[in-house]
């Protein structure tokens, strides 16, 4: 009986350690490390209901990396792969606790930070532009430098619904590349553009 017990603790505990497992699966880009898509939505959805209750700001950097398609046509696809990772190891190591950040899709990213003013965010994506800028990636012999573009928006001064935030973002981000790339550019710079 106690042979019995023991060996049904340790299957329940196997099942619940597979469990855990392909949850943190179904939640993380498998290159990356980073969130995906899927936490994304699950989250940020709560962060804003929390932010409004509260009465705190959510801002939202979204980055593209710069003449990514050339890096892989150059290099190859594993130097891409590579890059990406690089960059999510210098988005994570960035980062607050309380950050949320994700590989969005391709090579864009989003990092969403609770309690954090636009003008923090700007500064926070400044560094993580220049951190960028300054590193390379070593792959087989070769050094790849590159660069990202950002665009930022804020709950609630820019949108108050998810779909609200990240078209903030992107059209800032887009702003951004057609600025000339490897530059910040917040949602208050494209209203008060738009003022002018």
């Amino acid at each position: 009986v106690i042979q019995d017990i023991t060996d049904r603790q340790r299957a329940e505990r196997e099942i619940q350690t597979l469990q855990e497992q392909l949850r943190e699966q179904s939640i993380r880009d498998c290159l990356t490390g980073l969130y995906n898509r899927r936490y994304l939505e699950e989250t940020f959805e709560r962060e804003l209901l929390l932010a409004e209750r509260h009465q705190y700001p959510v801002s939202l950097i979204m980055c593209d990396l710069d003449h990514f398609k050339e890096i892989n046509d150059r290099y190859g696809h594993l130097a891409g792969d590579a890059v990406l990772r690089n960059f999510a190891d210098i988005l994570a190591g960035s980062s607050r606790s309380s950050d949320i950040y994700c590989r969005y899709g391709g090579e864009e990213f989003l990092l969403i930070m609770p309690r954090m003013e636009v003008g923090d965010a700007a500064l926070r994506a400044e560094q993580l532009r220049v951190s960028i800028a300054t590193s390379h990636v070593a792959f087989e012999g070769a050094e790849i430098w590159l660069t990202a573009s950002f665009g930022i928006a804020a709950y609630p001064a820019h949108g108050t619904t998810i779909d609200q935030l990240i078209g903030a973002a992107d059209r800032a981000l887009y702003t951004a590349k057609e600025a000339g790339r490897n530059r910040v550019v917040t949602a208050d710079t494209i209203h008060s553009a738009k003022r002018d």
